[in-house]
């Protein structure tokens, strides 16, 4: 129920109104665009990229080089998480600004900064640097957001008894981080952690794969070696580096999920013990191995525990925590002042590039909005269709959940970038084939989204609730009607949310593809900016940006916040 609850608790600011903290931020965003841009400009005009290899004994390297860069982005994510989330929930000042910022940041189509950051950072580092630092950036930025909303959440909602606890016994904010806020969020960061891991998949197949014109900024990894096979047409070479991405996905399911999700069935605040907990050979074996037992008794509890008294020594003791309301000082008001004063000029400059677009080519951003729009709209209706009924399903039936959720569970973080050119090759011969590919790849990579939130709202049923459907005789129909749809109707909008935040990044891998060393485009704003990105329209790649940012912030704001408050008025579960 914890888990459950944090995915639906996770999206809370989504209901916010439009205020002066948004507008600020979306500011902020086109600045940092528009420095981007400007940082382009000097980009070397033709980069050499590295020689991608098709044999099949380079795989476990490639699978190496890939696993690598995505740790590397999810201890940077974590990282950010631990700390931004704690700020944000004890210092009221800092919330203010840090959890709309966050809001906004997680509607941001982050596809579309991919080649604005590889070609600024690319003017100021040397290349390798560049290629490698800008890939984690983007993957950080697809699984931080979540994995920092469910700590915050995770703080903001421990118990009022365990805080004062924590007080009574005089707990520094070292043995109350360790004793009774990490453990509090152990389970939300793990289940959030994996969803960042099956979206990270996702944003490294296609930053592995950037390439601008004259610039090759490939790098080797199964998102090049995937690239490289639809380009040459190697259906096989295909097929391996599918068969090594999923062999890569279920051993971390097997050898780190698994068994992460067994330990932290140790820190559920629950009155009754589940009766099917989550199981994991691989932890079963862990613990029942002699060796680690005597390295952790005899190097690593001496080394935890002198951490632990240096740190009580160093750290007073705190008393009930609260927010903190600290006044600022002149160098704060100054460097405000300065921030503020170069986010003007900065926005003043941004202007001045947009109206550098001619009034034709808004015409084709307006068109591209709206054929992307309805391809979001498209995919979204298809994943409803199928989610619901396979969630509720897997949600009500323990058994059925027991074989099928580890199977989701690794089918969801198998990138839908990897098997686009296996849907591409099938309906390039078909009328409008790209189209309907482009609509495909948006499900692909937004489904998933809403069958784990379906799954975890057909958990969190009360038991008693079904039992008293059935005494009244209830049909299905009805039952559904009257106690499923109700119940998974805030589950399904938050699913949906996230989902179409996916939809909209998809949009720009899914309406410019290439294959077979032929590129296809069709009409949709991801095209147009993939295509401002080619052909080095810098104007125009920031104009179409952030009309894809303004869009994606509106309906947010406009249509998934009133569904978000009819969920939360009518259909919360208490």
């Amino acid at each position: 129920m914890a888990r459950t609850e944090h995915i639906f608790r996770s999206e809370q600011f989504v209901g916010r109104r439009f205020t002066r903290a948004d507008a600020l931020v979306i500011l902020v965003v086109a600045v940092l665009i528009y420095l981007g841009v400007r940082l382009a400009l000097g980009a070397p005009t033709a980069v050499e990229g590295p020689d991608i290899s098709l044999s099949p004994t380079v795989l476990p390297v490639y699978a190496l080089l890939s696993t690598g860069r995505m740790v590397a982005a999810y201890a940077l994510s974590l990282l950010f998480t631990l700390v931004y989330g704690y700020v944000a929930a004890y210092n009221r000042r800092a919330e203010v600004v840090l959890m709309p910022l966050l809001d906004v940041l997680q509607s941001v189509p982050i596809l579309s900064f991919l080649p604005v950051v590889l070609l600024s950072l690319s003017a100021v580092l040397p290349e390798a640097i560049a290629v490698g630092l800008a890939s984690i950036v983007l993957i950080f930025t697809s699984q931080a957001w979540n994995m920092t909303f469910a700590w915050y959440q995770s703080l903001t909602t421990i118990p009022m008894e365990l805080r004062e606890a924590s007080s009574i016994f005089r707990f520094n904010r070292w043995l109350r981080l360790k004793t009774l806020e990490l453990p509090f969020g152990a389970n939300s960061l793990i289940w959030n952690s994996m969803m960042s891991w099956a979206g990270g998949w996702f944003f490294l197949m296609a930053a592995e794969i950037f390439t601008v014109g004259q610039r090759d900024f490939r790098l080797p990894g199964l998102g090049a070696y995937l690239s490289e096979a639809a380009a040459q047409g190697d259906r096989q070479a295909i097929l391996l580096g599918i068969v090594a991405l999923v062999a890569v996905i279920v051993a971390l399911d097997q050898f780190v999920w698994r068994p992460l999700i067994a330990w932290s069935e140790r820190f559920k605040l629950e009155m009754v013990e589940n009766d099917n907990p989550p199981t994991s050979w691989f932890y079963d074996l862990l613990r029942g191995s002699r060796l680690l037992e005597r390295v952790a008794e005899r190097l690593w509890r001496p080394v935890a525990e002198h951490i632990d008294g240096w740190l009580i020594r160093r750290l007073a003791p705190l008393g009930l925590p609260q927010l903190e309301q600290s006044q600022p000082t002149w160098p704060t008001y100054l460097l405000l002042i300065l921030l503020l004063a170069g986010l003007v000029y900065g926005g003043l400059r941004a202007g001045v590039m947009l109206l550098q677009v001619p009034l034709a080519q808004w015409g084709w951003i307006a068109l591209g909005l709206l054929a992307t729009l309805l391809r979001v709209i498209a995919a979204l209706a298809i994943a409803l269709a199928w989610t619901i009924p396979v969630g509720v399903a897997i949600g009500s039936n323990e058994r059925l959940a027991r074989w099928l959720q580890p199977v989701v569970q690794v089918t969801a973080s198998v990138p839908a970038t990897a098997l686009f050119p296996v849907v591409l090759l099938a309906l390039l011969a078909v009328p409008g084939g790209l189209g309907i590919a482009a609509i495909l790849l948006m499900l692909m990579g937004t489904q998933w989204y809403l069958l784990f939130n379906v799954i975890a709202g057909a958990a969190a049923i009360p038991q008693d609730l079904k039992y008293t459907t059935a005494l009244l005789g209830l049909s299905r129909w009805e039952r559904w009607r009257t106690l499923i749809l109700p119940a998974l109707f805030p589950y399904i909008i938050t699913g949906a949310i996230t989902a179409s935040g996916g939809a909209w990044n998809a949009s720009i891998v899914a309406e410019h593809v290439s294959y077979a060393g032929q590129s296809y485009y069709t009409v949709g704003l991801g095209g147009l900016i993939a295509r401002a990105t080619a052909e080095g329209d810098y104007p125009l790649l920031l104009a179409a940006t952030l009309s894809m940012v303004l869009a994606v912030v509106v309906l947010n704001r406009s249509f998934w916040r009133r569904l978000y408050r009819l969920a939360e008025e009518r259909f919360r579960m208490e």
